[in-house]
């Protein structure tokens, strides 16, 4: 068996505390995990399965992937190159896992003589070290030489159980990390926060404790929660939540820090904060990146998806919309808006493929017509004057082109709303003042005994060239 042990510096796990500091990718120290071992230990899994957490650092039994990576020099580098959850750690290899702790503490990376490692550095050892020392015991050789039984009786057997798995004469076990289904990760403030806004500078530790879970599993986040509990001393609520979500998963603290930081400035506390508590709620597979050797486009900036949602996180989901197409041949419901970071299912009509044809000839959007559809439609379409059965808008109309015959929803007739007829004969028309417009005719169906005709109806506006 061969160990290496890992242990993240202790200005690596602090730096960048500083509020207001600007937010970094992954393995820098402005996001340093909240639990910095259990994230350098979930990022250890991928070299080796077998990995244990020994105090404030982290133990790699590597003999089994040594040949995966192409021998232990190898492995040993890929894992010092590899883009790590912390900014610096320092490393210690041995053939046994108390060695390289030993070796960790005295700052060494390896060493062929454990004899001369102090005693100090061997855990069991430290509660007897004032006796050990006053009996000239200081170093791991000095302990090995007294007589066994003596040690025992004086020291206990566990002392002993240590020296021999150090020098590898008894097995080593350990309980292996595993990596936990669901991100579930609490965090005690060191001091109460009254204001919202403050928040993001601790949930920042959170997102970093995040993304060593996400890169671990290799998925990105879909949704996440932010949980606090506020002093329940006060008579109001004892905690909140806020509920985050993402069109796309994502690896990307640093946008969803800036969305944290947009939800929480409109967030009121009741109370001071004493704890916060992140958890995730929905993930997805990662695609996998591009190994062409071509250069893929450059991408500068945020993406689209990541825009809309910071638009929406700052003035409110709804009025950051986007255009749902709809099987329809009316067009004020040809689509519908909605709100952009909502998931909402396709048309039924429209995925199933069976779009309604409008009766008559000339009904329908045929090609010819398409290019004549407007720029705007009016949200309600304007009822026009008439003279002369001609229409007016800021004067006479002259018509250029129609009609476009349009019968749609006939097979609703007499109910409401989306499923009401719609008879109309749509015209191009032309206003000296307002310019070519869009305008149609009601046809409306008149029954009289066992006939029904069609009369012409009032004169709308409904859309604009611009």
């Amino acid at each position: 068996m061969y160990w290496i042990a890992l242990q993240a510096l202790p200005d690596a796990v602090v730096a960048g505390d500083a509020p207001g500091n600007a937010p970094e990718p992954f393995g820098s120290a402005a996001l340093a995990p909240a639990d910095a071992t259990a994230a350098l230990g979930w990022w250890a899994l991928q070299f080796t399965p077998r990995v244990a957490q020994a105090g404030p650092a982290v133990l790699l039994e590597v003999s089994a992937s040594e040949r995966l990576f192409g021998g232990r020099e190898l492995l040993l580098a890929h894992i010092m190159a590899a883009d790590k959850p912390l900014a610096q750690i320092r490393h210690a290899q041995a053939s046994t896992s108390l060695i390289a702790l030993a070796l960790l503490q005295t700052g060494t990376e390896h060493t062929s003589a454990p004899d001369r490692l102090p005693l100090a550095t061997l855990a069991e050892a430290q509660p007897h070290l004032p006796t050990l020392e006053r009996i000239g015991c200081r170093l791991w050789g000095d302990l090995r030489a007294l007589p066994r039984g003596g040690v025992a009786r004086r020291f206990g057997a566990p002392l002993l159980d240590a020296l021999d798995r150090a020098y590898g004469l008894k097995p080593e076990v350990y309980p292996w990390l595993l990596l936990p289904e669901v991100f579930d990760m609490p965090l005690e403030l060191s001091a109460q926060v009254e204001a919202a806004p403050a928040l993001l500078f601790a949930a920042r530790r959170l997102l970093g404790q995040l993304q060593a879970w996400l890169r671990a599993r290799r998925q990105g986040i879909l949704a996440l929660e932010l949980g606090w509990q506020m002093d329940a001393r006060r008579n109001t609520a004892s905690h909140g939540q806020l509920l985050l979500r993402t069109a796309e998963a994502t690896l990307d603290m640093q946008h969803l820090q800036r969305l944290l930081g947009e939800h929480l400035g409109r967030i009121t506390l009741p109370a001071p904060v004493l704890s916060l508590r992140m958890r995730s709620i929905e993930t997805a597979q990662l695609p996998g990146e591009s190994a062409s050797l071509l250069p893929d486009e450059l991408r500068a900036g945020d993406s689209l998806h990541q825009l809309l949602e910071r638009l929406a996180a700052r003035l409110g989901p709804e009025q950051v919309l986007r255009a749902l197409p709809r099987a329809d041949h009316r067009p004020e419901q040809m689509q519908s808006w909605l709100t952009a970071s909502a998931v909402h299912p396709p048309d039924n009509a429209a995925a199933a493929g069976k779009k309604r044809k409008p009766r008559g000839g000339a009904a329908g959007a045929t090609p010819a017509w398409a290019e004549f559809y407007p720029t705007w439609l009016l949200a309600t379409p304007l009822k026009l004057a008439v003279r002369q059965d001609r229409p007016l808008y800021q004067g006479p109309l002259t018509l250029l082109v129609g009609p476009q015959r349009l019968e749609a929803a006939w097979w609703g007739s007499g109910a409401t709303g989306h499923h009401a007829a719609t008879l109309r004969d749509y015209f191009l028309a032309r206003s000296e003042q307002a310019g070519l417009l869009w305008i149609y005719r009601e046809r409306l169906l008149v029954s009289q005994a066992a006939d029904a005709q069609q009369v012409a109806g009032h004169w709308y506006l409904h859309g604009l060239y611009g």
